[in-house]
């Protein structure tokens, strides 16, 4: 999670999947960004597309001082994010910083936000504010991983259920996260589904046989999560006073890709970087159809820009 403010709008992340690491890395001209990318990911560069300078710095840098921690807020931003973090606290447990406590560590922010500031002007800050999640994957990875062992030992019918009771968990989780954020002032919020899980190398390289072959299983269970997810958002619309969002299709988005490669114009000739992360340039490609892209296509109800601006 990032909280910035610009003359346009104020961004905040919550970013469980992708790592946002400090300005001074992410600026420097010839060094790694410290990312799990070749360059850029995409949440730096949503942050551009908003009118950022660069993605905000982390949380845990800025704490021990709250004069720093509110200047950095109502500027440049502060991330909350956490590379392995997933929607439910049991995922890779002990190695990251999880969902819920990435919440408490924002409540703490607008506590000091409002020593600082005051509540009025406080509150109109993080009314503006857009609150980005991209958060998911690592569940299901995890989900994913024990079923395949338990497999042997378990029927059809049983592993369905576990399907079904990891949704409802995820669902009640999301619905948690963004209801407490709504009631401490958050209105506007911009949602990244999960991607095409069974297809990203790790996957690809565990497929029976060693062939290669994106694995179905993983892909329908990202795509039923995704399916629970939009239903999700267009329920909180319907409910909470002022909400709005945009919900980005990166399972859809994912798909195209894979389907057209030579569509994407990817000068590195990769998809990825790693076993699992983008490169630069899919990031860069991704973040562009979720920020400006026409509504219906990769998000809707609206695209990011339009979120970005809209006016409560």
């Amino acid at each position: 999670m990032v909280l910035g403010y610009n003359r346009h709008s104020v961004m905040v992340l919550l970013m469980c999947l992708l790592v946002l690491s400090s300005v001074r890395a992410l600026v420097a001209a010839a060094g790694p960004t410290r990312r799990f990318s070749n360059g850029y990911n995409i949440a730096d560069y949503l942050a551009k597309s908003m009118g950022f300078a660069s993605s905000p710095p982390p949380y845990l840098s800025l704490a021990p001082s709250t004069a720093r921690l509110v200047l950095t807020a109502r500027g440049s931003g502060v991330s909350y994010a956490s590379g392995g973090a997933g929607i439910l606290d049991s995922t890779n447990a002990g190695n990251n910083i999880p969902l819920s406590k990435q919440v408490q560590y924002f409540k703490s922010t607008k506590s000091q936000m409002i020593s600082k500031l005051g509540s009025r002007t406080t509150n109109l800050l993080l009314s503006k504010s857009t609150y980005l999640f991209s958060v998911g994957s690592n569940d299901l990875f995890v989900f994913a991983t024990a079923q395949a062992s338990a497999s042997q030992n378990k029927s059809a019918a049983d592993q369905q259920r576990d399907v079904a009771t990891l949704y409802t968990s995820l669902i009640s989780n999301y619905t948690a996260t963004i209801t407490d954020l709504h009631a401490m002032g958050a209105r506007k919020f911009a949602i990244i589904n999960v991607g095409l899980l069974g297809c990203v190398p790790a996957a690809r390289l565990s497929s029976d046989g060693a062939t290669g072959a994106c694995l179905d299983g993983l892909n329908e269970l990202a795509s039923g999560l995704d399916d629970a997810l939009a239903s999700l958002f267009a329920s909180l619309a319907s409910r909470l006073l002022g909400f709005v969002y945009s919900l980005a299709d990166y399972y859809g988005l994912s798909a195209a890709t894979f389907d057209d490669p030579g569509a994407s114009g990817n000068r590195d000739q990769h998809a990825f970087w790693d076993r699992v992360h983008p490169c630069q340039r899919g990031a860069m490609l991704a973040a562009q159809n979720f920020y400006d892209s026409r509504p219906g296509r990769y998000t809707a109800p609206i695209n990011f820009k339009q979120l970005a601006y809209t006016s409560l």
